[in-house]
């Protein structure tokens, strides 16, 4: 016979197989124990509630505690109640594969592109959003969301888009989404049902998105990348059976140029001449330091731009709140593709997001961040000025990273150099599509990355491997 129990307390379970009820027990306790089900502190129910949940007496209980107390399994204080006992934990074999694999060193520093100091997280301000947030939502928050999100973000958003971006945003084609890479999803869902086959994209960006459009069925074609001028767009008109473009407009990744204004007269002029989607990736827009602010793309033509933005980057990527500002012929399939209800995004971030917006904290920690990022910025210009003056340091009046041009033919060396200082960093080529013509050897540091504490070793680190 076969007992399944729930405790007072605890969630667990135990089956009693076999004719002795006490041998059974322990003998399941043993298992629960030696397998790791029963963690070592955890407090088991009393022996009358234990028999009372299995229908047994409750001396058959007490003498399988006491036995495995005798046996070191458990342990019995007056007050405490019952306990597993503390116990090594049980060694793994390892298996052959594990045994054949070098050790990989950790690197020491980060300076991998495309993450934000997360330690400056505004913990106690976003705590006390929170808890603003909570306390006035209505109960219906709670509950099985718009599929667009909730109305309180996107009012805000619409709000902060138009004054900090230049974005024409309505709230009504404003719709929040589980990061950026869930917004490029979709919307590769609806340029496939418009039966687009082709998407243009920038000759340097992330294979992660170009892997999504080619998810979604559509080929990735690359632009060609003109140094100071950043993607030929213009390039568009010869580009037959394209329906869509991929764009950083503000600041291109990896190269960190804004797009040139002839450019985005051109690209915007090729979408209302085909009837093109524009998707316009503002992933760091926030922050610059050395030029006047690149308003956003959309603004030249709300009909034909998607724009999507993040907090991401100025906040944590951890939070999974990004947004897009749609235009109105696209509202429709976007919220079909993304289904009848919200279920990507918490509904309390999303009302945490929007009071740290409406409040102003968000401005005061994007002003915060600018100038500490800036500040690290010119401490890396400054450091390669003295250490390493032979290389050149591009796309820095804007963003988290700057690019450090290096002689032809040695960037793969310098990445290996920069491995053995115990520092992990990107070359140019990582990010080059594999239809892209090779231009330059370069890295790519992301100064945004390391912690306040870890930047001065990471910055030393990258100076020995330069020089």
């Amino acid at each position: 016979m076969t007992d399944s129990w729930a405790t007072f307390g605890a969630d667990l379970h135990i089956e009693l197989a076999g004719p002795g009820l006490r041998s059974g027990l322990m003998d399941a306790l043993r298992d629960a124990v030696r397998t790791g089900r029963l963690a070592p502190g955890t407090r088991l129910p009393s022996s009358r509630s234990l028999a009372a949940d299995l229908g047994i007496a409750r001396n058959t209980v007490a003498d399988a505690y006491g036995e495995l107390v005798a046996e070191g399994w458990l342990t019995a204080r007056q007050g405490s109640g019952t306990r597993v006992a503390e116990r090594a934990a049980p060694r793994r074999p390892a298996t052959g594969t594990a045994r054949s694999l070098p050790a990989r060193r950790r690197p020491a520093h980060n300076l991998a592109a495309g993450q934000p100091d997360l330690a400056s997280f505004p913990r106690a301000e976003w705590l006390r959003a929170a808890r603003r947030a909570v306390t006035a939502a209505p109960n219906e928050a709670f509950g099985y969301g718009d599929p667009r999100g909730r109305p309180e973000l996107r009012a805000v958003l619409a709000d902060y888009l138009a004054r900090a971006r230049g974005v024409h945003a309505d709230p009504e084609r404003v719709v929040v989404c589980s990061g950026f890479v869930h917004g490029l999803m979709l919307m590769g869902r609806v340029l496939r049902e418009r039966r687009v086959r082709e998407t243009a994209v920038e000759s340097y960006g992330l294979d992660v998105h170009w892997k999504l459009l080619r998810d979604a069925g559509l080929r990735t074609r690359p632009l060609p990348f003109a140094p100071g001028h950043g993607t030929r767009t213009s390039a568009l008109a010869e580009a037959k059976g394209v329906g869509a473009v991929l764009l950083t407009p503000a600041h291109q990744f990896p190269n960190g140029v804004a797009l040139h204004s002839s450019q985005r007269s051109a690209v915007v002029d090729w979408a209302r001449r085909t009837g093109g989607v524009v998707l316009e990736d503002d992933y760091d827009g926030e922050f610059r330091y050395d030029r006047q602010p690149v308003g956003a793309l959309q603004g030249l033509d709300p009909e034909r731009v998607v724009y999507l933005g993040t907090s991401s980057k100025s906040l944590a990527p951890g939070l999974r709140l990004a947004w897009m500002v749609l235009p109105e012929d696209l509202v429709g399939e976007v919220l079909e593709a993304k289904g009848t209800m919200d279920w990507v995004s918490s509904a309390t971030d999303q009302l945490t997001l929007a009071e740290f917006i409406a409040s102003g904290a968000y401005d005061r920690h994007v002003r915060t961040m600018r100038t500490r990022y800036r500040r690290r910025r010119d401490q890396l210009v400054a450091t390669l000025a003295e250490r390493a003056p032979g290389v050149r340091v591009s796309g820095i009046a804007a963003g988290l990273h700057a690019v450090l041009e290096l002689p032809p033919g040695t960037e793969q060396s310098t990445v290996r150099a920069a491995a053995w200082q115990g520092l992990r960093v990107e070359g140019l080529t990582r990010f080059r599509h594999p239809d892209a013509t090779a231009e330059r050897d370069a890295l790519v540091v992301g100064y945004g990355t390391p912690t306040d504490s870890a930047w001065p070793g990471a910055l030393e680190a990258l100076a020995n491997a330069l020089a």
